[in-house]
């Protein structure tokens, strides 16, 4: 986050370099009530604007699963590999041109008094049926994502080709054009 918001006048805090220790629960059904649940607790217990985000896979042959639960939905344990496994077996006998899928993210900023600005970013591609590239942490689904277009999974891509053209990256840019021409009132 602090890399896409670079060379904004603002200072970007984690919400625990903030001063906020709890975690909140993801119990939403859809990514933007999970956004707003977590910008609106940071923005509450902080006095500050806070920014949060919420991301998921959504896999057509699987009917949109795993989707605003890809964290869990493999259980409970954020191993990458049992859920990089869990995910292709949900996938045997789904042929290459059946595994279309794509990654959206959804940002919600707000503001100490609620005030509520939601983006999102959006990426289309297929999972693969094989991983491929360096699996990193928190993000076991890269190593089986290929966006429509490129020969690269984004485990197999550096930060900035990722950034570069993410759901992710996609709304961070968004977020920081939005605080390129807004000033934020104070807290």
């Amino acid at each position: 986050m602090r890399a896409l918001l670079a060379g904004l006048p603002y200072e970007v805090l984690s919400a625990q370099q903030a001063g906020v220790a709890d975690e909140v629960e993801e119990d939403g059904q859809t990514l933007e009530q999970n956004a707003l649940k977590k910008a609106h607790s940071v923005a509450k217990q902080t006095g500050q604007w806070a920014v949060a985000d919420d991301t998921g896979l959504f896999i057509e042959a699987l009917n949109g699963r795993p989707g605003v639960r890809s964290a869990r939905w493999a259980g409970e344990s954020r191993d990458e590999q049992t859920m990089i496994d869990f995910t292709l077996r949900q996938l045997i006998g789904i042929p290459a041109k059946q595994r279309g899928a794509f990654f959206e993210s959804v940002i919600a900023l707000v503001s100490p008094a609620g005030k509520e600005l939601i983006l999102r970013g959006k990426v289309t591609g297929k999972i693969l049926e094989t991983p491929r590239g360096t699996i990193r942490p928190h993000l076991p689904y890269d190593c089986l994502f290929l966006p429509l277009g490129s020969e690269l999974t984004f485990a197999e891509m550096s930060d900035e080709k990722k950034n570069s053209m993410s759901h992710r990256g996609n709304a961070f840019r968004q977020l920081k054009e939005y605080l390129n021409t807004h000033e934020l009132e104070s807290a």
